[in-house]
C-alpha cells in the first residue's frame, strides 16, 4: 500500500474542453505544467466535480488520468475520483484509476445512499468491495447535501475508517458544527486518518479547527496565496495567514462559491480563463457556461483581490 502524504494543500483539477465539449489534452497539458510551477502542493485530485468528473465518460477518464501521470512523473500524487454509480461501476473506474496511474482514490458519495436514514450497510459494503479491488489507498468523501452529498452517520463513519486501506477523508459538508464532530470521530479512529478539508467557504478556519490538508476546488485559484497562508498557519504564525486569509483568499472563496454552488466549476474556469492560464471556459452541458454579468462578477471579484490589475 502506497504512502501519500497530505498534509497541505492539494487542487481538486479542472478539465479543459474544446468548442464541441470534449477534453482539451493540449490545454490540459499546458494547466498542469502552469500548476507544477507552485512549489509546496501535496499533490493533484483529478476526475473530480470541479473537474466535471461526473459528466466524463469512462474512457476520458482513464486517459485523463494518463495524462496526468506523463506529466507530474511521479513528483507528486495523484488523487483519482470514483463516483460509481453502481458498485460494479465504480469497481471499474477503481481499476482503472490504478492501472492508468493513480495513486489514490477519492470515494465519491452515490444516489443510492438518497434518503434519511441510510443504512451503514450500504456505504460500507460498496467502499469494502472497492477497496478489495485495488492496491492503493483510499480517501472517504463527505459532501454537502446540496451537491448531491451525504453526511455520514457517526456509526457509519466509524465503520469506514476501519477499513484498512481507508488513508484520509475529504469533509466538505460547508458546516463548521458537522465538521467540529467529524474532527472527533477521526481522532477517536483506531490509526492514524488524515483529515482533509473540502469546505472552500472556511478554508482557514478548518486548520484550526483540526484539518491537516485541503482538498479543494478553490486550491486551483490563488494556489501561491493558499499554499503561503497554510505553511504560515502551520508554523505558528496565525497573524500572517489570518491576512492573507482575509485580503485573497476569503473574499475570492466568498465570491467564486456564492450561489447558486453549483455554478463554482465555472466560475473557477472563467476566473483562469481570465488570468490567461485556460484558452476558454466552456462547459460540458448540461453545466452552463456564465452569462456576460456572472462573468464580469468573477472579474470583479479578481481585481478587488489583487490578482487581476485594472
Amino acid at each position: 500500500m502506497k504512502t501519500l502524504a497530505l498534509d497541505g494543500l492539494i487542487p481538486a483539477t479542472l478539465t479543459p474542453l474544446t468548442e464541441a465539449f470534449e477534453v482539451d489534452e493540449a490545454a490540459l497539458r499546458d494547466y498542469i505544467q502552469w500548476l507544477l510551477r507552485f512549489d509546496g502542493l501535496k499533490g493533484f485530485a483529478v476526475n473530480m466535480d470541479t473537474g466535471e468528473g461526473p459528466h466524463l465518460t469512462r474512457e476520458e477518464k482513464r486517459r485523463i488520468v494518463s495524462i496526468w501521470k506523463d506529466e507530474v512523473k511521479g513528483r507528486l500524487p495523484i488523487l483519482a475520483g470514483v463516483a460509481g454509480p453502481s458498485t460494479a461501476s465504480a469497481v471499474h473506474e477503481a481499476r482503472d484509476a490504478e492501472e492508468t496511474g493513480a495513486d489514490g482514490l477519492v470515494i465519491f458519495p452515490i444516489p443510492a445512499y438518497a434518503g434519511q436514514p441510510l443504512p451503514p450497510e450500504i456505504p460500507v459494503k460498496y467502499h469494502e468491495t472497492i477497496a478489495h479491488s485495488v492496491s492503493i489507498p483510499l480517501i472517504l468523501f463527505q459532501l454537502q447535501p446540496s451537491l448531491s452529498g451525504v453526511i455520514f452517520s457517526r456509526e457509519t463513519l466509524e465503520r469506514l475508517l476501519e477499513i484498512e486501506s481507508v488513508v484520509a477523508i475529504k469533509e466538505a459538508s460547508f458546516d463548521p458544527i458537522t465538521f467540529v464532530n467529524t474532527v472527533g470521530t477521526v481522532k477517536r479512529a483506531s490509526r492514524k486518518i488524515t483529515l482533509l478539508t473540502g469546505n472552500d467557504n472556511f478554508i482557514l478556519e478548518s486548520f484550526l479547527l483540526g484539518a491537516e490538508g485541503a482538498l479543494i476546488g478553490f486550491g486551483t485559484l490563488a494556489v501561491a496565496e493558499q499554499i503561503r497562508m497554510l505553511e504560515q498557519a502551520k508554523g505558528g504564525n496565525f497573524s500572517e495567514a489570518l491576512g492573507i486569509y482575509r485580503r485573497k483568499v476569503r473574499p475570492l472563496a466568498n465570491a467564486i462559491f456564492s450561489d447558486p454552488v453549483r455554478s463554482y466549476r465555472a466560475r473557477l474556469k472563467e476566473a483562469l480563463r481570465t488570468l490567461g492560464v485556460l484558452r476558454n471556459s466552456h462547459m460540458r452541458p448540461p453545466l452552463l457556461p456564465l452569462d456576460a454579468a456572472q462573468c464580469q462578477a468573477v472579474r470583479d471579484s479578481l481585481k478587488k483581490v489583487g490578482l487581476l490589475k485594472a
